[in-house]
């Protein structure tokens, strides 16, 4: 993560020395910075968590943004915000949940008490709306990565793409694993939360 931060405030540099510096660096900027600083700030949660993160390979956006000029208008700023802002909070949310709840299962979710499954599987909060709602807040975030970077190519969108593939590969996985270690109370979790990660979708 360390790495990351360095290599994008190193092409932030490069940018500033050229002239080059815009929204679209600016925003890409921003986010990743963000997302890599916050990592450190709530690391204890990613410890609770099926998988720790994948290998980011965040630093490609940022060469892509040095060598490709990108024009945002303000709305699509705006935007971009909200999928970042959107991701970050389903995310952050999602783990913090999962991580308190596996702490203190008394702990009040969204101000109330939880509601359990078995006494082991969580059905509230965002754990009430997919199974593995966490994946959809790293999924947009990976977009909102992405989106400043523009859609003339379709190179900088390698990462939230794989990130899906890998993510749907690995809540398959773990749905297998949990139908075998819960047995009827994940039937029954399943039941009570259908979709798996977008609701309505999937």
């Amino acid at each position: 993560m360390m790495g990351w931060l360095l290599i994008n405030l190193s092409v932030l540099a490069r940018s500033i020395e050229d002239g080059t510096l815009d929204r679209s660096m600016i925003l890409f900027q921003l986010f990743s910075t963000f997302y890599i600083l916050d990592y450190f700030v709530h690391e204890e949660y990613m410890t609770s968590t099926w998988d720790i993160i994948a290998e980011r390979l965040g630093f490609m956006l940022g060469w892509w943004l040095l060598h490709n000029k990108v024009e945002l208008t303000t709305a699509a700023v705006i935007a971009n915000c909200f999928v970042f802002i959107m991701g970050y909070l389903v995310f952050r949310g999602a783990n913090k949940q999962k991580h308190v709840f596996k702490k203190n299962p008394k702990a009040l979710i969204w101000g109330r008490p939880p509601k359990v499954i078995g006494g082991k599987l969580l059905v509230s909060g965002y754990w009430g709306i997919a199974r593995h709602c966490n994946y959809l807040g790293d999924l947009l975030l990976a977009f909102s990565f992405s989106l400043p970077c523009g859609i003339s190519s379709p190179v900088p969108y390698f990462y939230p793409i794989y990130l899906l593939i890998l993510l749907i590969w690995r809540e398959r996985r773990d749905e297998a694993r949990c139908a075998e270690k819960y047995r009827e109370i994940w039937a029954e979790y399943r039941q009570v939360v259908p979709w798996r990660i977008l609701p309505y979708v999937y």
